[in-house]
């Protein structure tokens, strides 16, 4: 029998659910509503008075990791560990819990790689859709959860069916839902994505296989060269997949020294500008028609400029920005991989408004012009501690409000011009 969600007794809980009938401003799941990590609201702060924007609240009780937030029809999701368990927790909109769920056990660092026991904790970020909200824990078990109350709708153990060797560093990616179809790389012996029926768990198709191990980031959905796909990377390649029936598309070579790919890749104009870690550096990948409905990719240049380590990308109005494993934040010209500037730090990154918004891996928070000719600091702030590691867990913005996640907190800040 399946376990009962813990339940918080709170009168403000009516207050998330019944406050507005539409939230146009929602981040339903990781990178935003199109998975483009960019915000599509106006009405923003363009500076913050010293210290930051207003603090909101802060929510303890999150656990242990580095998932983001998601928002949804006036409820915050994230997942962290605790107990040596994953667990999805649900928060109202003033951070007091509403109900939390445990969803298998947490990713434990083998002998061999006993240095990463300093990064436990939970990894991907929930994804909310038509009630349901579905996650991918470390150890590959994909529970779909009512929103409102965190009963286990369904639930699949995607390691065990599928064959898999779990990733290094637990399973990270985000599910992905369109209409009534999710997506998950699983990574098996036999079938790389697998596309269920969102409301029950069945599958709907198992795709075909993909070289490499587990990768670390999620599945991002394009169109191009008249083709659906699904894009993202395995340990060894960037690759492409029908979202009719899973089949392989292309495949490009993408390895870095330590087999671990973590950025999700940005598409735009018949190109995927892919980035990763470790020394790779960024690459970028031109989509043409085949025969045969095939499809075509072909290099267009390779730079070790920007290596993204797992803080994600942005790309807008012709130009990529995001941080490199260990030189700094980038603006690179998109077409060319030209660099325009480059600045100290590195950390995740979110858009809004023409602007970036910088969290660095040590908790400082920035507010930086999207603009190629210059990097320039409009302003920033100290997020508090949490508790242990670094400021890893990517922001997001939704409502006017910057959630960011640092350990077992969340924080909330009021970004919106009055």
């Amino acid at each position: 029998m399946s376990q009962k969600p813990k339940l918080y007794n709170f009168a403000a809980i009516v207050i998330a659910i019944v406050a507005t009938a539409a939230f146009a401003g929602d981040w339903p799941n990781f990178h935003g509503p199109d998975r483009t990590n960019k915000s599509r609201e106006t009405g923003l702060l363009t500076s913050w008075p010293q210290g930051g924007p207003t603090l909101l609240w802060s929510a303890s009780g999150a656990g242990a990791g580095y998932s983001g937030v998601s928002v949804a029809d006036g409820v915050i999701y994230t997942a962290g560990s605790k107990s040596s368990a994953n667990y999805v927790f649900a928060y109202d909109l003033t951070g007091k819990p509403l109900w939390e769920r445990r969803v298998g056990a947490e990713w434990e660092a083998s002998g061999s790689f006993s240095f990463a026991r300093a990064y436990q904790g939970s990894r991907g970020t929930p994804t909310v859709s038509g009630g349901m909200v579905y996650y991918l824990s470390d150890r590959g078990n994909l529970v779909a959860l009512d929103a409102k109350t965190g009963a286990e709708r369904w639930s699949v153990d995607v390691h065990r069916r599928y064959e898999t060797t779990i990733p290094v560093y637990g399973y990270s990616e985000s599910p992905l839902v369109i209409g009534d179809r999710l997506y998950v790389a699983v990574f098996g012996k036999k079938h790389t994505v697998v596309c269920f029926n969102r409301n029950n768990g069945n599958v709907i198709w198992e795709g075909g296989h993909v070289g490499g191990n587990g990768g670390f980031s999620s599945l991002v959905p394009i169109e191009s060269a008249g083709v659906k796909q699904l894009v993202s990377f395995t340990a060894d390649f960037l690759f492409g997949v029908s979202v009719e029936n899973g089949s392989v598309l292309w495949t490009v070579p993408v390895r870095n020294s330590h087999g671990l790919n973590c950025t999700d890749i940005i598409y735009h104009d018949g190109h995927v500008f892919a980035s990763s870690g470790y020394g790779f550096g960024s690459m970028l990948v031109k989509l043409s028609a085949g025969a045969g409905g095939r499809v075509t990719a072909e290099q267009v240049y390779k730079t070790d400029l920007m290596d993204n380590h797992h803080g994600g990308i942005v790309f807008h109005n012709g130009h990529v920005y995001g941080g490199s494993h260990r030189r700094g934040w980038f603006c690179l010209d998109f077409r060319t991989g030209r660099q325009m500037w480059n600045a100290p730090g590195k950390g995740s990154i979110v858009f809004a408004e023409n602007m970036l918004y910088l969290y660095d891996e040590e908790g400082k928070m920035s507010l930086v012009k999207a603009q190629p000719g210059s990097f320039e600091t409009v302003s920033s702030f100290e997020v508090p501690s949490g508790g242990r590691g670094a400021y890893w867990a990517h922001p997001a913005i939704s409502n006017g409000v910057l959630y960011l996640r640092h350990a077992d907190k969340i924080f909330a800040y009021d970004i919106k011009r009055r």
